[in-house]
């Protein structure tokens, strides 16, 4: 059974970074020392969440408050033999409605431009003028406004 939680332990902690050091620093050679921060040190450093199916930790995201009005969701990783199948999604709509539950309006990311399409269809407008490098990956902003 596939539940989302937000993460309470350093060993649901471990689990996102887990998933994080696969898709990120594996599959997509990430410099570790770019993808682990400050914001990664304990659960109370942001908000992570984690996505599990029978304990099984399939996808996580993070997000921390970008100004009085929106939310910024990061590191937003789904297993590689998982995509396809919502886990994706579920991650995205739990961490809005974390945000619209703190009472933000917006949530804000800035997605790898190979994902822009699917965040799209989740209700995302593109919002940077031209496309950016993050960690050498091009990426553009995306924002959403979230409705009550």
């Amino acid at each position: 059974m596939k539940q989302t939680l937000i993460v309470t332990t350093r060993e649901q902690l471990q689990q996102c970074l887990a998933i994080r050091y696969e898709v990120f620093i594996q599959e997509q050679q990430v410099d570790e020392s770019l993808e682990i921060d400050e914001f990664d040190q304990s659960p109370d450093a942001c908000v992570h969440v984690l996505l599990l199916d029978n304990g099984q930790a399939l996808a996580t995201g993070r997000m921390r408050p970008y100004d009085e009005a929106t939310m910024k969701l990061q590191r937003i990783a789904v297993r590689k033999e998982l995509r396809g199948t919502g886990a994706g999604k579920t991650i995205v709509l739990a961490l809005e409605d974390l945000a619209r539950e703190q009472g933000f309006d917006y949530s804000l990311l800035d997605a790898q431009c190979q994902a822009e399409a699917f965040y799209h269809k989740l209700g995302y407008v593109t919002v940077s003028p031209e496309i950016f490098l993050d960690a050498g990956i091009p990426h553009v902003r995306m924002k959403k406004k979230l409705q009550p």
